[in-house]
């Protein structure tokens, strides 16, 4: 029976470039489950095994890895940094119960970042911040710790200080015991010495060691009150409150140390075993009902408890389907039957693997708290509850968010029409931000994403991974449709052949709701014009017709309906009677409350050299952009704009031209907006001649 208190479930997560996947090897070599070191520059880093990782230096999927550091058993995931793989970072901090921030000691906190750690937030993820690439030139921790401050809003708790930078930099001063650990140039990362701290910073180590005990003691009111009236606290007692501050997020220890140089990384891993919280000191998980409405009850960390566990990620690898899973409670067997809550059906567990990214180790039986991947399930789907047959539970579901861009694609030759069909099926079960559907008119595929890079990636796996050929189309944008008026209408359904007849008649209103609201109905009827059973038809009929616009055809949003009178006949009124007079009346009414065309926003961050500032900025306003701040770093210019999804395509191509190739950017969506009439009047005159040649 394992100890759950030796647990530490942890994710990594950061922008792409600041060294996630660096970091993660090195804990692998240093807790001995590898033993040469394979770089992400070379394309050999053990979690990075996909051809397209290795290709391009990013992770896209989060790999998962079990390994030992003083007795303590670390289920550890490294997660994608670029925006468009968000949702694998997302859903690995749902199952996660601590997390390391890494951050760029001469990037700071990158915009990737920023969203990872709202994630986070959002999850109340305990979590340790890494400055990593302090050997980097214009690397400076001390500007980093303050940006997480600033830009964060999250309060660092310096635990180690540097001992030179860039070129100079040699080891780390660890703070709390006052001792120097100074690496030599071999890059091994076991060849260090302790020794005292260098002359020079004896007083900042000091200064920082008041600001780290008065801190970590706002954890423990009795020990403050000693502090203030001048008794020390022991080692041991400030370890305890930075553990509790750390679990109830009031800060954040913070580690520095270049991953790559293999400095600084072992005092990270003792903050794990020291500081991050065991699954049993994590809130529990709260169980909801068939709606997603919390239920009041929660999923205790115990053994001994019923089985309750989450899948959390799908994967498709040369040994099969893999389901990655995290067990809240209870215990699963290889030879169980489990029940997915979500679809009402059992399955049996077959192999039971834990996973050495690349590799696997089989495992007969698995506890709570464990993360594992499961062998061969059928049915099962990211998000869905697995719990025991006896007492049926669903965990909190995840929501992901929309895709914002399409592409529509075919296969080369017609006879790879059925394996493309299967590839995208299994690609489909496995990010649950790309999804893909045929249109009917034309029998095209449309594949759907959240942005060129992630489309680009999944054409990309199509071809190599499935071997399918793709003709690509260009990248259509998802607009969407709205109303800005509001109008007071009636329509009567009446339908008289023989028989029965069809009697319908509602008196309503319509009129634009809130941004982000989807779509409400509500009655307000009295006297029983209209018999309140026929009220959800009503519903139904009229929510049924926003999926598709009077301008374009495209899916509706922010509309409110008021039903406020109507009337019905005693024998030919029927729930079918009037939801088609709900969809008569929207046909009718929508075109008179002044349609609108909205488009995608998306929050654009480019970093550019400060040269090239003007230009870039003068592009993003040619783009329709709207500037919305900038602020200067050592290495160049951060502007960030919202601008039309429709004028980003190709964007990156641009963007290196103008900055000599030195440009980045990243961008993710933020809201719809209403388009511009001529931009509206171009995209309805494309679908409709889109239409006519169907």
């Amino acid at each position: 029976m394992a100890d759950l208190s030796k647990y530490r479930n942890i994710g990594i997560f950061a922008h792409v470039d600041a060294g996630k996947t660096t970091t993660t090897e090195r804990i692998l070599k240093l807790t001995g489950m590898i033993h040469k070191i394979g770089e992400v520059h070379d394309g050999e880093s053990t979690t990075d095994f996909m051809e397209q990782e290795a290709e391009r230096g990013i992770t896209i999927q989060s790999a998962a890895v079990t390994c030992e550091w003083k007795k303590h058993r670390f289920n550890v995931i490294d997660t994608p940094g670029h925006v468009d793989f968000t949702v694998e970072v997302y859903r690995s901090l749902k199952v996660l119960d601590g997390g390391i921030g890494v951050f760029c000691g001469s990037g700071g906190v990158e915009p990737q970042s920023e969203t990872n750690w709202r994630y986070a937030n959002e999850s109340k993820v305990a979590r340790l911040i890494f400055v990593n690439k302090l050997d980097r030139l214009g690397a400076n921790f001390f500007r980093v710790k303050e940006q997480v401050k600033n830009v964060l809003g999250a309060n660092p708790l310096v635990m180690t200080l540097p001992i030179g930078e860039e070129d100079n930099f040699v080891g780390v001063v660890d703070v709390l015991s006052q001792k120097a650990y100074v690496w030599d140039d071999s890059g091994q990362p076991e060849n260090y010495e302790v020794t005292d701290i260098p002359a020079d910073m004896v007083d900042q180590a000091a200064e920082y060691r008041e600001q780290l005990i008065e801190t970590a003691l706002e954890a423990d009111d009795d020990l403050l009150m000693a502090y203030m009236e001048g008794e020390e606290p022991t080692e041991e007692q400030i370890k305890a409150c930075i553990r509790k501050g750390t679990n109830e997020l009031l800060f954040f220890p913070t580690y520095c140390g270049s991953a790559f140089k293999n400095k600084g990384m072992q005092l990270l891993l003792d903050a794990v075993v020291d500081y991050l919280p065991a699954p049993t000191e994590v809130n529990p998980q709260p169980l909801t009902d068939e709606e997603g409405e919390p239920t009041g009850e929660f999923a205790i960390v115990d053994p001994n408890e019923p089985f309750r566990a989450l899948a959390f990620k799908i994967m498709d690898d040369r040994f099969g389907a893999l389901t990655f899973v995290r067990i809240y409670s209870g215990r699963l067997k290889k030879g169980d039957t489990v029940l997915n809550s979500f679809t009402g059906k059992t399955e049996r567990i077959g192999r039971m693997v834990e996973m050495q990214a690349d590799d696997r180790t089989e495992l007969t039986e698995a506890q709570a708290g464990d993360i594992l991947a499961i062998v061969g399930m059928k049915n099962v789907q990211t998000g869905h509850t697995l719990c025991d047959v006896k007492q049926p539970c669903t965990l909190e579901a995840m929501v992901f968010p929309e895709p914002v861009i399409s592409i529509a694609v075919a296969p080369k030759d017609k006879g790879s029409t059925e394996k493309m069909g299967i590839a995208i099926g299994k690609m489909v079960a496995e990010d649950p931000t790309f999804q893909v559907e045929t249109d009917e008119d034309s029998g095209e595929t449309i594949l759907k994403g959240m942005g060129e890079l992630h489309l680009d990636i999944k054409v990309d796996i199509l071809k190599r991974t499935y071997g399918v050929e793709l003709e690509v189309g260009k990248p259509q944008v998802a607009y969407r449709e709205t109303i800005t008026q509001p109008v007071e209408d009636s329509y009567t359904h009446k339908k008289q052949s023989g028989g029965s007849g069809q009697f319908g008649k509602i008196d309503y209103r319509i009129r634009p709701g809130e941004p982000n609201s989807g779509f409400t109905f509500t009655s307000s009827v009295v006297g029983g014009n209209v018999p309140k059973e026929f009220f959800p038809a009503i519903e139904k009929g009229f929510k049924g017709m926003m999926d598709e616009g009077v301008l374009a055809g495209f899916p509706v949003l922010d509309v409110e309906v008021e039903l406020f009178d109507g009337g019905y006949h005693a024998v030919d009124s029927s729930a079918v009677a009037f939801e088609i007079a709900a969809k008569g009346a929207f046909r009718q009414s929508i075109p008179k409350a002044g349609p609108q065309l909205i488009e995608p926003i998306m929050k654009v961050d480019v970093f550019t050299p400060e040269d090239h500032v003007g230009d870039v900025i003068g592009d993003l306003n040619r783009r329709r952009g709207m500037i919305k701040d900038q602020e200067a770093g050592t290495t160049g210019v951060r502007i960030k704009a919202d601008v039309p999804l429709s004028e980003m395509f190709g964007y990156i191509g641009h963007l290196r031209t103008m900055t000599s190739g030195r440009g980045q950017f990243s961008m993710e969506f933020s809201h719809y907006m209403p388009c511009p009439n001529n931009v509206a009047e171009e995209v309805i005159a494309e679908v409709k001649e889109r239409n006519a040649k169907k």
